[in-house]
C-alpha cells in the first residue's frame, strides 16, 4: 500500500480488529486518526506508535457531530475512513426492543453516514484515489435468530456502501468489509470453539490480520468500489 501524508480515520480503533488494521498502518508510517468509545490499553499503544487519538460515543448525534468537528480540527485532508465502531447486542427476554433497534441504528448507520456526509470534502485530496471502507458482517445477508437488530443494522450499513460509493465515484471508492468468524473472545470455551469452527468449510480462526489484509487490499486497489470482501471461510456453503 502506498501511504499518504493524509491521515486515516478508523472508528473504534481502540481494540480487536480496528486497533489491528491501525497498527499495521501505523507500522508502514501510514498517519491514523482512531476514534475509541472507552480507553483501553490500545490506545496508549497508538498512541505510543504515533496515532492521533479521540473520545468519540456514537450513541447520540451529539458525540456523532463532536467527532465530525475534532476531525476537522486536526486535519485538512483524509486518505481514508474506515468505520469499524460497532455493538454487538441480543434480544433478550424483557428488554427494550426500540432501544435496542435504536442503538443497532445510531452506531452502524446514522454514524456512518453522518460521517461521510460531513467529511466528504476532506476526501477530495490531490492526491489518487480515497477511499471510505465499511466493516459490515457476515450476516448482512443471512440475517440472524439471536441479534436480529444487530444483522438489519449491519445490513443496513452495506447498502450505504452501494448509495456512497455511487455518490463519490470517480474519486473516492467505497467499499465493505464483513467478516464471520475471525477472531474469538477469551471466554470462549472450546467447546464453543470447536462448534464455530465448523460453521464454515475451512473451518479455521485466522485471527485479526485477515482483516489488515482486506483492508490493505482495497486501500491499494485501483478498481474496486462499491463490493463487499467477504471473510467467511467458505461459511455461506455449510
Amino acid at each position: 500500500m502506498t501511504t499518504s501524508d493524509y491521515p486515516i480515520l478508523i472508528t473504534g480503533g481502540a481494540q480487536r480488529l480496528g486497533f489491528a488494521i491501525a497498527e499495521a498502518l501505523l507500522a508502514q508510517n501510514q498517519p491514523v486518526i482512531v476514534t475509541y468509545r472507552s480507553r483501553r490499553s490500545g490506545v496508549d499503544i497508538l498512541e505510543a506508535a504515533g496515532a492521533v487519538t479521540l473520545h468519540a460515543d456514537f450513541a447520540d448525534d451529539q458525540g456523532i457531530l463532536k467527532c465530525i468537528e475534532t476531525v476537522r480540527s486536526k486535519t485538512k485532508g483524509l486518505r481514508a475512513i474506515i468505520h469499524n465502531a460497532s455493538d454487538w447486542v441480543a434480544e433478550r427476554p424483557g428488554c427494550d426492543l426500540s432501544a435496542l433497534m435504536q442503538r443497532m441504528i445510531q452506531v452502524h448507520v446514522q454514524a456512518p453516514y453522518q460521517i461521510n456526509m460531513a467529511l466528504r470534502d476532506l476526501l477530495d485530496t490531490p492526491e489518487g484515489f480515497t477511499d471510505i471502507i465499511h466493516m459490515t458482517d457476515f450476516v448482512q445477508d443471512k440475517g440472524s435468530k439471536k441479534h436480529i437488530a444487530y444483522a438489519a443494522s449491519k445490513a443496513a450499513l452495506h447498502n450505504l456502501t452501494l448509495s456512497f460509493s455511487a455518490l463519490l465515484a470517480p474519486k473516492t471508492k467505497v467499499n465493505s468489509v464483513a467478516p464471520a468468524l475471525v477472531m474469538f473472545n477469551e471466554g470462549d470455551d472450546e467447546e464453543y470453539r470447536q462448534k464455530a469452527l465448523r460453521k464454515s468449510l475451512l473451518e479455521t480462526c485466522p485471527g485479526a490480520q485477515e482483516a489488515v489484509k482486506a483492508v490493505e487490499y482495497l486501500l491499494s486497489s485501483d478498481y474496486v468500489t462499491g463490493r463487499t470482501m467477504y471473510m467467511d471461510g467458505g461459511r455461506h456453503l455449510k
